[in-house]
């Protein structure tokens, strides 16, 4: 699995003019589930991620957690993570997930930051969606559980 992290004070997905997930200080995650990716990577990412140490502590210094701070989540499902740029001009997303096992794992993913306390909101998977943020710092992290 791939994700993008940014830690905001602030951020929220529309679907269709309605505000579907908002949330204030915490981290706005774009995952990506890719070929191959199977639930044990879920639970592995959701839980490095809510230990990741990018917040500020009280001398001003990246070492608490999104937990730390009480912060929350939007998860946004982004297949485009696994764009392919090293021939032409056309990204290739042959690597990411068929949609109904992207969804599944998405949707785990969801879970699994849930289950470790996380307040989680959510995009609408496959929808077209529009995000706002207020990226804090910035602060931008990109991880991928395959090296």
């Amino acid at each position: 699995m791939r994700a993008l992290l940014q830690r905001v004070t602030e951020a929220s997905v529309t679907v269709g003019g309605t505000v579907i997930g908002e949330i204030g200080p915490g981290l706005l995650i774009l995952i990506c589930a890719m070929d191959g990716d199977e639930a044990t990577q879920s639970a592995k990412l959701a839980a490095k991620i809510s230990k990741l140490r990018i917040f500020k502590d009280e001398a001003g210094k990246m070492n608490r957690s999104v937990l730390d701070t009480g912060g929350s989540a939007l998860v946004v499902s982004q297949f485009t993570l696994a764009a392919d740029t090293s021939r032409g001009n056309r990204p290739g997303f042959s690597t990411a997930a068929r949609p109904t096992e992207g969804e599944a794992l998405y949707l785990r993913f969801v879970e699994d930051l849930r289950a470790l306390g996380m307040p989680t909101e959510t995009g609408e998977f496959g929808a077209d969606m529009s995000v706002a943020l207020v990226n804090d710092g910035p602060v931008t992290i990109w991880m991928d559980d395959r090296g």
